[in-house]
């Protein structure tokens, strides 16, 4: 083929992303003022379908500026017709709370570089995945002065579903020293190991555990990574969104990433990452599939923040749950088909440029 011809070809195979739906009732979950515990914001909702509803554990500040989760629940996937009084997640361990004063120079630099949505630490940005009987949740743990880590904890589902808050105690699975953020479970073994997602800048990294209880001293060690696109959206930072999803071509990544060309707003993209392999790329998205365009996404604590915490499928439809603006609590919608399909065109214009 002439070089003429692989231009042609590749041009064909470039096609835009699908079309992503924000329903008209964004933001779905606002601050509440008389609740003292999120009366400032409401924002990183992870998600979880289960018993034909999308049950929801969202980020939330209020009073002492501390973080904790809230949970609502929707049966529809867009309209909320479940929110509880009182959160389902408060911080209880030294690696979430602030520690008493006083406090080191450093510390106060950690707590002005990395706090976030007006909030000074805590239970930050859930994931959650089911595994078995068990729902496992990370978070970033932050204590406001340190550097932030990830933090594991589980319920039993029969407790989840029962809004009964009997989390195992949490623990921290990040070194020290060392910021960590965006960590997710895969929802199936690989290999008889546990797949776990986490990030350190720049990269998405990825280990394979045998447990999942995390001995003291235990720590992920980043062993594979994925890593940004010099040139490209996501050039500056990447992270992983929701806990990958199951299709018939692999495993479906929805993704964060920041441009080094204009590092002023954070975009939402996806991968397909082989079955047998997570650490393989199979196909990731020419452009980004959300970019902060609506007021819930620019007018809030941070502007111009799309920050996918949660995905499940209902149907042909994928919805993303994300964070606005480091306010509030959002959904968009895509066909999962078209997604793949998009995907797909992706990898082939890849095959087709480097064949040139």
């Amino acid at each position: 083929m002439g070089k003429g011809e692989v231009e042609q070809a590749a041009a064909s195979a470039s096609v835009r992303p699908p079309q992503v739906i924000r329903p008209p009732e964004n933001p779905i979950i606002a601050p509440r003022t008389d609740n003292p515990w999120e009366w400032y914001a409401t924002f990183n909702p992870a998600a979880l379908y289960d018993e034909g509803r999308v049950h929801l554990l969202y980020r939330a500040i209020g009073a002492g500026n501390v973080s904790v989760l809230g949970y609502a629940s929707t049966a529809d996937g867009i309209h909320i017709d479940e929110r509880l009084d009182e959160p389902a997640y408060v911080p209880t361990q030294p690696f979430e709370i602030t520690p008493p004063f006083p406090h080191t120079e450093r510390q106060r630099w950690y707590r002005r570089a990395y706090m976030s949505g007006g909030g000074w630490g805590g239970a930050e940005d859930p994931r959650l995945t089911r595994l078995g009987d068990r729902i496992y949740m990370t978070y970033v743990a932050f204590n406001g002065f340190d550097p932030p880590r990830v933090a594991l904890t589980s319920i039993s589902r029969q407790d989840f579903l029962a809004r009964q808050w009997n989390w195992a105690p949490s623990r921290v699975i990040s070194p020290p020293g060392v910021v960590d953020k965006n960590a997710c479970i895969l929802p199936e073994k690989i290999g008889g190991k546990y797949v776990i997602f986490h990030r350190i800048f720049p990269n998405i990294l990825i280990d394979f555990v045998d447990s999942l209880e995390f001995a003291e001293g235990q720590y992920l060690r980043g062993e594979y990574a994925i890593s940004p696109r010099p040139g490209r959206w996501d050039s500056r930072k990447v992270g992983a969104g929701a806990p990958p999803i199951k299709t018939p071509e692999g495993w479906l990544l929805i993704y964060h990433a920041v441009d080094d060309r204009d590092d002023s707003c954070y975009l939402v993209g996806a991968m397909l990452l082989d079955p047998d392999d997570p650490t393989k790329v199979i196909s990731r998205t020419e452009e980004p599939i959300m970019r902060p365009q609506y007021p819930y996404e620019n007018e809030g604590h941070k502007s111009g923040v799309v920050y996918p915490c949660g995905a499940v499928l209902m149907g042909r439809d994928l919805l993303i749950y994300y964070g606005g603006a480091d306010k509030f609590v959002c959904v968009a919608r895509i066909d999962v088909q078209d997604l793949l399909e998009y995907l797909r065109a992706c990898r082939s214009r890849r095959s087709i440029a480097s064949a040139a």
